[in-house]
């Protein structure tokens, strides 16, 4: 009985010691109670006792030993569990869950093309100067701040954070999951990150303004190289973003074109007319305003 038990059930040695003992103690009772006649010599059921006794030794203590294991296997499947959900989380930090994924299953060179796409950058004017007559520590700690107001912003309008490089953020929609609204999506975030500026200023004591540039169009999104990978976007859209940006006005929005065509309708643009572009020549740019509360 107590070897099946013991197999049916390997868990929770105390039980089964606790089962053992009210077994005997139950044979015991009922042995006095009906005073049963010896009918072998002593030694006969010293010996049953004996193996009775070791039998149950044994049983206890397999038990024991393996609830031990299960015990340890338990735990060490948490920390695993747990290590890999932090692995997780960092993966998908670094890159987008989709490409995450696509990475994890196979582990090669990502590159998608997308047709159509908005790409935002902006830079914190003034950032740079701070920077000679601020502590190193507070100056990170300045840049994260807002930094991190971006990212919830870039979170609660589905956009897609790219990377920072130096003072300057770079978002996109559009991808990797494919939308139509991604227009919409990069110009509220725009505006949105212009107030989150103008707060953080006001709670900070700080004169920060940004520069936004806005620019639609095909891009090539993907992972390259063996360390430190990231998902980057390139091509002529991307580089007229940044143009849009560095050629913007301090607390302006500019758009190029191809932005303004998806945006007229519903938002508020001013003409700003023909810019000379690095590399683009003259182009056509718009300032975003707002939105357009009549539509």
């Amino acid at each position: 009985m107590f070897l099946t038990q013991a197999t049916i059930v390997p868990v929770q040695w105390g039980i089964h010691l606790i089962s053992q003992l009210g077994t005997i103690f139950c044979y015991l009772i009922l042995y006095i109670l009906y005073n049963p006649g010896l009918k072998n010599p002593s030694a006969f059921y010293i010996e049953q006792g004996l193996y009775f006794f070791w039998t149950c030794i044994i049983c206890v203590f397999s038990v024991y030993l393996y609830e031990r294991l299960r015990k340890k296997e338990f735990y060490a499947r948490k920390a695993m569990e747990l290590a890999q959900y932090k692995s997780e989380r960092l993966l998908l930090n670094i890159l987008p869950e989709m490409i995450a994924e696509q990475l994890k299953q196979e582990p090669a060179t990502i590159a998608d093309s997308f047709l159509e796409v908005t790409v935002l950058f902006a830079d914190i004017v003034g950032f740079t100067e701070l920077s000679s007559r601020t502590s190193p520590a507070e100056l990170v700690e300045l840049l994260n701040t807002i930094f991190c107001l971006f990212d919830q912003l870039a979170e609660r309008h589905g956009v897609e954070k790219i990377k920072t490089i130096g003072d300057a953020y770079m978002a996109v929609a559009g991808l990797p999951n494919q939308s139509n609204n991604h227009a919409p999506a990069i110009a509220n975030m725009a505006l949105d990150m212009q107030n989150a500026v103008a707060t953080f200023n006001e709670e900070n004591k700080q004169s920060f303004s940004i520069r936004i540039g806005i620019s639609t169009g095909p891009v090539v999104a993907g992972v390259i190289g063996l360390k430190k990978f990231a998902y980057d976007l390139w091509g002529d859209t991307v580089n007229i973003a940044s143009r849009m940006e560095s050629h913007g006005i301090a607390g302006s929005i500019q758009v190029c074109e191809a932005s303004y065509q998806l945006l007229k309708d519903k938002y508020l643009l001013e003409k700003r007319g023909l810019i000379k572009v690095k590399g683009k020549g003259e182009m056509m740019t718009y300032i975003l305003k707002g939105i357009n509360l009549k539509t």
